[in-house]
Protein backbone atom coordinates (compact mmCIF):
# COMPACT_ATOMS: atom_id res chain seq x y z
CA UNK A 1 0.00 0.00 0.00
CA UNK A 2 3.09 2.65 0.68
CA UNK A 3 4.85 1.79 -2.42
CA UNK A 4 1.17 3.11 -4.54
CA UNK A 5 1.43 6.50 -2.45
CA UNK A 6 5.15 6.68 -3.01
CA UNK A 7 4.34 6.44 -7.05
CA UNK A 8 1.57 8.84 -6.93
CA UNK A 9 3.85 11.48 -5.15
CA UNK A 10 6.56 11.21 -7.36
CA UNK A 11 4.38 11.32 -10.15
CA UNK A 12 3.20 14.26 -9.18
CA UNK A 13 6.75 15.59 -8.64
CA UNK A 14 7.89 14.22 -11.34
CA UNK A 15 5.20 16.31 -13.54
CA UNK A 16 5.43 19.68 -11.80
CA UNK A 17 9.12 19.19 -12.22
CA UNK A 18 8.75 19.29 -16.03
CA UNK A 19 5.59 21.85 -16.33
CA UNK A 20 8.35 24.03 -14.55
CA UNK A 21 10.98 23.04 -16.90
CA UNK A 22 9.39 23.00 -20.06
CA UNK A 23 7.60 26.84 -19.34
CA UNK A 24 11.58 27.55 -18.57
CA UNK A 25 12.75 26.30 -22.10
CA UNK A 26 9.76 28.50 -23.11
CA UNK A 27 11.14 31.41 -22.20
CA UNK A 28 15.00 30.86 -23.02
CA UNK A 29 13.49 30.21 -26.60
CA UNK A 30 11.61 33.03 -26.85
CA UNK A 31 14.43 35.32 -25.87
CA UNK A 32 16.46 33.75 -28.90
CA UNK A 33 13.97 33.33 -31.42
CA UNK A 34 11.49 36.22 -30.71
CA UNK A 35 8.55 33.11 -30.75
CA UNK A 36 6.82 31.18 -28.59
CA UNK A 37 6.35 27.84 -29.32
CA UNK A 38 4.51 24.66 -27.56
CA UNK A 39 1.38 25.84 -25.93
CA UNK A 40 -0.26 22.54 -26.20
CA UNK A 41 2.30 20.56 -24.53
CA UNK A 42 2.21 23.46 -21.35
CA UNK A 43 -1.06 22.64 -21.66
CA UNK A 44 -1.21 19.05 -21.85
CA UNK A 45 1.48 19.59 -18.93
CA UNK A 46 -1.06 21.52 -16.81
CA UNK A 47 -3.86 19.14 -17.52
CA UNK A 48 -2.11 15.98 -15.85
CA UNK A 49 -0.96 17.87 -12.82
CA UNK A 50 1.45 20.17 -13.22
CA UNK A 51 -0.89 23.40 -13.27
CA UNK A 52 0.87 24.63 -9.72
CA UNK A 53 4.07 24.66 -11.23
CA UNK A 54 2.89 26.37 -14.20
CA UNK A 55 1.33 29.14 -12.47
CA UNK A 56 3.90 29.83 -10.20
CA UNK A 57 6.68 29.95 -12.33
CA UNK A 58 4.88 32.19 -14.70
CA UNK A 59 5.40 34.20 -11.78
CA UNK A 60 8.44 33.47 -10.88
CA UNK A 61 10.04 34.03 -14.30
CA UNK A 62 7.99 37.01 -15.44
CA UNK A 63 6.71 35.22 -18.56
CA UNK A 64 3.72 34.81 -19.84
CA UNK A 65 1.69 37.55 -17.47
CA UNK A 66 0.05 38.86 -20.18
CA UNK A 67 -1.54 36.08 -21.71
CA UNK A 68 -4.89 36.31 -20.20
CA UNK A 69 -6.01 32.58 -20.97
CA UNK A 70 -3.08 31.02 -19.01
CA UNK A 71 -3.91 33.93 -16.17
CA UNK A 72 -7.31 32.49 -15.49
CA UNK A 73 -7.03 28.80 -16.90
CA UNK A 74 -4.23 28.34 -14.65
CA UNK A 75 -5.33 29.01 -10.84
CA UNK A 76 -8.50 26.98 -11.99
CA UNK A 77 -6.82 23.83 -13.17
CA UNK A 78 -4.50 24.15 -10.36
CA UNK A 79 -7.34 23.87 -8.26
CA UNK A 80 -8.68 20.89 -10.10
CA UNK A 81 -5.50 19.81 -9.57
CA UNK A 82 -4.73 19.72 -5.76
CA UNK A 83 -8.78 18.53 -5.46
CA UNK A 84 -7.79 15.37 -8.00
CA UNK A 85 -4.73 14.84 -5.96
CA UNK A 86 -6.75 14.92 -2.44
CA UNK A 87 -9.28 12.35 -4.08
CA UNK A 88 -6.23 10.05 -4.98
CA UNK A 89 -4.35 10.16 -1.67
CA UNK A 90 -7.74 9.82 0.54
CA UNK A 91 -9.41 7.14 -1.67
CA UNK A 92 -6.25 5.03 -2.81
CA UNK A 93 -7.60 2.15 -0.93
CA UNK A 94 -10.74 2.03 -3.23
CA UNK A 95 -8.39 0.89 -5.91
CA UNK A 96 -6.73 -2.39 -4.40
Amino acid sequence: MTIVYVCFAVYILAVNFYAFRFLKSQKEGYETDGEIRGDGKLLLSALLGGAIAVYVSMFLLHFRLGNLFFMIFMPLLAVLNVYCFFLGFRGIYLFL
